[in-house]
């Protein structure tokens, strides 16, 4: 699999329970510094909130992901709103619920229901992208093979990220993953061609 999916942009929802407020924010991140800055700038934000509850996920393999159910009930905030993530399929994404407390208690099963439709809900709103999965390749040629490397280029359309032509020109391409094996063996078989990421 080269592809996967994530939100092409920040969504919100607001979901009401039991006069108790969740306001969902989903977002698209690609570290976990990014995920650090925007919880700090949301617990900031809306200091006067009683949770400001988490999940996210990073990766096309989606391995890295955590919930956090920043003093709501064990697996009552974070699992629900990380499930969501995965149902969806979604990954480099994080969604906050921040809840208001209304003066009523949810109880345990509440707050799954509560927290996992605010969720659902920011998702609903958003624009779902399919991404792929692209693999870079740094090389250097002699000026001469110039049009040998061009032509490859236009054929197999990968994207160009630099490109330096001096007396050794080098290039850095990206194409998708399942791309590149055929485009790395064609660029191989030019002379003086030098491959200089692994």
């Amino acid at each position: 699999m080269d592809t996967f999916r994530t939100i092409a942009a920040p969504a919100e929802a607001i979901f009401t329970e039991k006069r108790s407020k969740f306001l969902a924010f989903a977002m698209p991140v690609s570290s976990a510094e990014q995920v650090k800055a925007h919880v700090a700038a949301f617990t900031k934000k809306y200091y006067d909130a009683r949770h400001v509850c988490y999940a996210y996920m990073l990766g096309p393999e989606r391995l890295t992901f955590r919930a956090n159910d920043n003093g709501e009930p064990s697996g009552t905030a974070g699992k629900p709103i990380l499930g969501q993530i995965n149902s969806n399929e979604l990954t480099d994404i994080l969604i906050i619920v921040v809840r208001y407390f209304g003066g009523v208690k949810l109880g345990t099963s509440g707050l799954i229901v509560a927290y996992r439709q605010a969720a659902a809900d920011a998702i609903a709103n958003a624009q779902i992208v399919e991404c792929t999965v692209d693999e870079a390749i740094s090389f250097t040629f002699p000026y001469e093979r110039m049009n040998d490397v061009m032509r490859i280029v236009k054929e197999e359309s990968p994207a160009i990220q630099a490109q330096n032509f001096e007396i050794t020109c080098a290039m850095t391409l990206t194409i998708r993953q399942s791309a590149m094996p055929k485009l790395r063996s064609r660029l191989e078989k030019i002379d003086g061609l030098h491959i200089t990421n692994p």
